[in-house]
């Protein structure tokens, strides 16, 4: 089963190079002005929509509304899997700015595109949290929606159940910018990518995208009542995959 999974893995990270590397040339013309900066997000989401038919995981998401996709959002996940940042560009049909840890910069060619597309926050450092903090911000003022993991990276000992307390920065810009929260459970993205493994298994992903949380009425007051709104919608989910 180990050497299945193994070779299966080699294969699957083929693919994830060589569509990348076919794409690359198109992603740093994209990159280079401001305005077409959506073409390059367009790829990226074109890129996740071949990569995981082709090596058999589809994605399978159910959306439990209509989400207007000239809208701005912040988009809220739990994070079990590093699946769970290439999965996003394909649930997400928004154009979003994606806020992850800054080490994704380092990574040949993909950090670049990250760096030039994306916000990068350095968990350990506060001038690089409140910075991001404003960079997401100014975004969402700009129409574009923010992609967030409020765990605050891969943390939970006891999956499925996500990581506390959960870190402030989207709940604030969503109540500081008045635009909805929208929920989103990663069902079993942990159980095809194991976090300390490396290896994948073929099966398909399963992906809820929930009704949005409004904040048109909230203040940063409610910050906490925000947090538990989200953590119930998702926890509950995922609770009941398992039963």
């Amino acid at each position: 089963m180990y050497i299945l999974r193994f070779f299966y893995s080699v294969w699957a990270l083929f693919w994830f190079i060589f569509l990348f590397l076919l794409l690359f040339p198109f992603f740093w013309i994209f990159l280079q002005k401001e305005e077409w900066k959506p073409k390059a997000h367009f790829l990226n989401r074109l890129w996740g929509k071949l990569y995981f038919p082709i090596i058999g995981m589809p994605v399978r998401i159910r959306y439990e509304s209509t989400l207007d996709t000239n809208k701005t959002y912040v988009f809220c996940a739990n994070h079990f899997s590093y699946l769970d940042i290439a999965v996003m560009g394909v649930v997400v049909k928004n154009y979003f700015a994606f806020v992850g840890k800054a080490e994704i910069k380092k990574v040949p060619l993909f950090g670049y595109m990250f760096r030039k597309l994306h916000i990068q926050v350095d968990r350990n450092d506060k001038n690089s949290r409140s910075k991001s903090l404003n960079r997401s911000i100014k975004a969402l003022q700009n129409g574009r929606s923010i992609c967030i993991f409020p765990e605050g990276g891969i943390k939970s000992k006891k999956l499925p159940q996500m990581h506390l307390p959960f870190k402030d920065g989207c709940f604030v810009m969503a109540i500081k910018q008045q635009v909805p929260i929208v929920p989103i459970t990663f069902l079993n993205n942990y159980q095809v990518m194991e976090d300390n493994q490396w290896l994948l298994r073929p099966a398909p992903l399963q992906v809820v995208v929930h009704q949005p949380i409004e904040t048109s009425s909230m203040t940063q007051d409610d910050i906490e009542a925000l947090k538990k709104k989200f953590y119930d919608v998702v926890q509950t989910t995922l609770n009941n995959h398992l039963n």
